[in-house]
């Protein structure tokens, strides 16, 4: 007891930290016991109520599971749509298991119409694929947003969400915290090319001078390659931003990318670009031609020249030995 007094003492940060994460832990093992507990207890109700009014799924069925008539009419066409004259062998497991996390009727609707694939999943898959993506970091009230922002996520098996996840972290370097953060904040990623998702990745980092860090907090994977490198560009082109250098520095006080990236495009161009709309415009055709003619999306010649400038600092961040995980802004000393 006393050697751990004395290492507290000597290092209270480092125990801020671990008791920080043993409660995340904590808090993400609860839910997922509760998580399993509410599942069997819904699974339950389920059985029961189909073996009073039959083995298959019916508006009555749906009323005792907390639907109101309307609801129960719009999933029941659904999967009358989806399933057509399989819809009388459906269950509710699929139904059980989104009650089971809490999410509520109206909810469910709503996931449905964003996610008709859902209808042809099975309640067990679907079960399974919630519990990997607690695994994965999304703890209570994450994983409710994302499935009701993202149910396609579902549809996905976990060996190709645990593949990408793994991709993400080794090929862009981002912490296990930042992973999580990705996956609550932009779960489309899991969707997406992963190989056009790390060329986002490589353009903000070595022509921007972007580290991970600000990257997640400006959300960059929720943004498309062509709006990231028209507003860059612009900004660019206008004297409003610098790719920083080697060390870090900058002739000018580049924008912030949470600050510009997603705001409307008025307020882009009155308070970042100071142009005109018929400029930006011009611009975006501009850029169009000449994605055109070289027949690619990305200038990989710029890339490539700003890669070697960048190759230094991102060696010293898989080594440890960066300090902070953003550029420095400050003005160089002329």
């Amino acid at each position: 007891m006393q050697v751990v007094r004395w290492s507290l003492r000597l290092s209270p940060s480092l125990a801020l930290k671990s008791a920080a994460l043993a409660e995340q832990n904590a808090r993400q093992f609860a839910f997922s016991c509760r998580m399993l507990c509410s599942h069997a207890h819904e699974s339950q109700t389920s059985r029961a109520s189909a073996q009073q009014h039959g083995s298959e799924l019916t508006l009555r069925i749906l009323l005792d599971l907390g639907f109101t008539e309307v609801q129960a009419e719009q999933v029941y066409e659904g999967v009358t749509r989806s399933l057509g004259k399989r819809s009388t062998a459906h269950d509710t497991s699929t139904i059980t298991a989104l009650l089971a996390l809490g999410l509520n009727s109206s909810s469910i609707v709503k996931v449905f119409e964003k996610c008709p694939a859902l209808y042809t999943e099975k309640g067990a898959v679907v079960q399974q694929r919630m519990q990997n993506l607690c695994k994965l970091g999304l703890v209570e009230g994450s994983i409710q947003r994302v499935i009701s922002y993202r149910p396609q996520i579902l549809t996905l098996p976990a060996k190709k969400v645990n593949a990408a996840v793994q991709y993400i972290r080794t090929k862009c370097l981002f912490t296990a915290q930042q992973m999580r953060d990705i996956l609550r904040d932009s779960p489309e990623v899991m969707e997406e090319d992963l190989k056009h998702m790390e060329l986002k990745f490589q353009y903000a980092y070595f022509r921007m001078g972007v580290k991970q860090a600000e990257m997640v907090k400006a959300k960059l994977f929720k943004v498309s390659m062509e709006e990231l490198r028209c507003r860059h560009c612009f900004l660019e082109r206008r004297g409003f931003y610098q790719t920083p250098d080697k060390k870090g520095q900058t002739l000018i006080v580049n924008p912030m990318l949470k600050d510009f990236l997603f705001t409307p495009e008025d307020v882009f161009l009155s308070q970042f670009a100071k142009a005109t709309k018929e400029e930006l415009d011009m611009f975006r055709k501009l850029i169009a031609r000449e994605d055109e003619e070289k027949g690619k999306m990305l200038e990989y010649g710029d890339i490539e020249e700003a890669e070697d400038e960048g190759e230094e600092d991102l060696t010293d961040f898989k080594r440890g030995n960066m300090g902070h995980m953003g550029y420095e802004r400050n003005k160089r000393k002329r």
